[in-house]
């Protein structure tokens, strides 16, 4: 699977009360999820986000409570790929619960700038910033594990 996107980047530790904050959780509706996605951290990314946009982040993505509403939030905003530099544990799991696919690769999370356009190759874990012309390498997810993901 391959993705191509505008970069939306964030700092270290964003949490899950900020990828989709408690007030919303009350509900289970992925379109209702994806218009709140962020707000607490970026009030224009529900509005700015596009279909395979590509969020790149520093460390421990997704720390804080265990929800699964969070990685659905973003899935269901259109984001196609998430990079960081390092996930929380929790949200690392949900996240391929629901087939959000990530990749942890701290140069990338670091030399990757907002609105940047990045491509990802989730069977190789290359990453490719198309501004900048860099590349990355991530390691890849095996192959059953992207079966799981496209399916």
């Amino acid at each position: 699977m391959n993705a191509k996107g505008k970069v939306f980047k964030y700092a270290d530790n964003v949490d899950t009360d900020v990828i989709i904050p408690a007030r919303y959780l009350n509900t289970q509706d992925e379109k209702e999820l994806a218009r709140h996605c962020m707000e607490d951290i970026d009030a224009s990314f529900a509005a700015m986000v596009g279909k395979g946009d590509i969020i790149v982040a520093g460390r421990n993505f997704g720390c804080g409570s265990s929800r699964e509403h969070a990685p659905l939030a973003i899935k269901a905003s259109g984001v196609a790929c998430v990079i960081a530099a390092s996930f929380a544990r929790i949200f690392y799991r949900n996240a391929l619960n629901i087939a959000l696919p990530i990749l942890e690769c701290p140069e990338a999370a670091e030399a990757i700038a907002g609105g940047d356009v990045v491509e990802v190759d989730l069977a190789a874990g290359k990453i490719t910033d198309v501004t900048t012309g860099r590349t990355f390498s991530a390691e890849p997810f095996p192959p059953f594990m992207r079966d799981l993901i496209e399916a």
